[in-house]
């Protein structure tokens, strides 16, 4: 498939330029927002984003309820195709194709930009076949694969330590963040370039969101990550870029620790201080 090969090229990614702000230029971005619009039927909610993400980062999205950043996020690997009556302008490319492109196979574009929900989704198998769903699917039948696939993707998640002497015990008898943390082993599984998270930890106690941040940073070393969160100590913990929305627009993009000591807008101020939001 087309989008199977262009993840691996060093193809130069078209120009675009983040909003008001040098950080994450196209020359150095995996992921490339250009101009984009976003409606659902006749309601628009996003407005001309301009943004890049560089690769072997963590970008967060930060913005009160109903500003936009879930919506850019389901963009990324098209979830948001599944909604009636969507349309958007603008493009988002990828290592320089776009994920618009006619030729682009949809299911191999979100098996290379892997997402994790905000709540936690495991499927009612056990541990083991949780991780290795996706390469059934896909036709994997070899035991040693299967095997080594998930001891690497549970290790990634940081959780093989945790329930590697009860694999084919059901997902369900996990605890929340065990659960959570399933879940991105299960998304680490397909080998993704990028991982969208929305609100990961929402539902997470204080200690299980530690460990889900901890494995960020980890993460962070093989993949490229871009998370929705309304916990802004949590964006200033784990992000080295982060972009603040406001009514569908992109107020502001910069590096976090700019975001939340030197901001450029008062908008974003204001939000970083508790004065709205």
């Amino acid at each position: 498939m087309l989008m199977e090969a262009s993840f691996g090229m060093n193809k130069a990614i078209e120009s675009a330029t983040a909003t008001a702000t040098p950080a994450g230029t196209a020359a150095d971005s995996l992921i490339a927002i250009k101009d984009f619009n976003f409606y659902y039927s006749q309601t628009q909610a996003l407005y001309d984003i301009n943004l890049n993400v560089p690769k072997g980062q963590i970008v967060a999205f930060i913005g009160p309820s109903g500003c936009g950043k879930s919506t850019l996020l389901r963009n990324i690997n098209r979830m948001n195709d599944l909604i009636d009556g969507i349309r958007h302008e603008g493009d988002i490319t990828i290592q320089g194709f776009s994920i618009y492109d006619p030729l682009i196979d949809v299911i191999s574009l979100r098996k290379r930009v892997g997402m994790v929900f905000q709540k936690s989704n495991p499927f009612p198998k056990s541990i083991y076949e949780n991780v290795v769903y996706g390469l059934r699917v896909a036709g994997t039948r070899n035991r040693a694969v299967l095997d080594e696939v998930v001891e690497r993707s549970l290790k990634g998640a940081a959780l093989w330590d945790e329930v590697k002497d009860r694999l084919h015990s059901s997902a369900l008898g996990l605890s929340g963040g065990q659960m959570q943390r399933l879940c991105i082993a299960r998304t680490i599984a397909n080998e993704p370039e990028i991982i969208l998270m929305d609100e990961p930890c929402s539902a997470l106690d204080p200690i299980a969101t530690g460990k889900v941040e901890e494995l960020l940073i980890e993460l962070k070393q093989n993949f490229t990550i871009v998370i929705v969160t309304h916990n802004m100590q949590q964006a200033s913990r784990v992000s080295d870029r982060t972009a603040f929305f406001y009514l569908g627009k992109l107020i502001e993009y910069d590096r976090t620790e700019t975001i939340f000591s030197n901001p450029s807008k008062r908008q974003t101020e204001d939000y970083i201080t508790g004065r709205f939001g």
